[in-house]
């Protein structure tokens, strides 16, 4: 008789309760503080490329900072201002503060380019 592949369940599991997460989240925001917006990092051999998915989030309502080998990106997402009543059938996109937290790979960087384009705030941190 085969035994089950105990690390293959454990891995299985940790995905599921991931995934369990990111629905609450998404679904409820999180009581204890802003949200976190999705992100991809990228890094070719001069730059770390960083994709921040802000759709809705005016330029003037983000702030990025940098240091200690971290990158932090904060601001808010407001509610659109409607002109009249209006009955709400879905909500499903964040509003609100957000904040995203990013170590850095290891190295040193200096932040080169800030680009807000298709809903997303680019970063081009380049290599010292």
């Amino acid at each position: 008789m085969a035994r089950p592949d105990r690390d293959g369940i454990f891995s299985d599991m940790l995905v599921m309760l991931a995934r369990t997460d990111r629905l609450h989240r998404d679904g409820f925001g999180s009581a204890t503080g802003p949200w976190e917006p999705p992100v991809d990092m990228l890094e070719t051999d001069a730059d770390l490329l960083i994709v921040i998915a802000l759709p809705g989030v005016a330029r003037d309502d983000v702030e990025v900072f940098f240091g200690h080998g971290e990158l932090t990106v904060r601001g808010t997402r407001r509610w659109p201002c409607l002109q009249r009543p209006a009955r709400v059938y879905r909500i499903e996109m964040p509003h609100g503060r957000f904040e995203r937290r990013l170590p850095l790979p290891p190295g040193a960087y200096q932040l080169a380019g800030q680009e807000h384009k298709d809903g997303c705030l680019i970063l081009t941190m380049r290599k010292l």
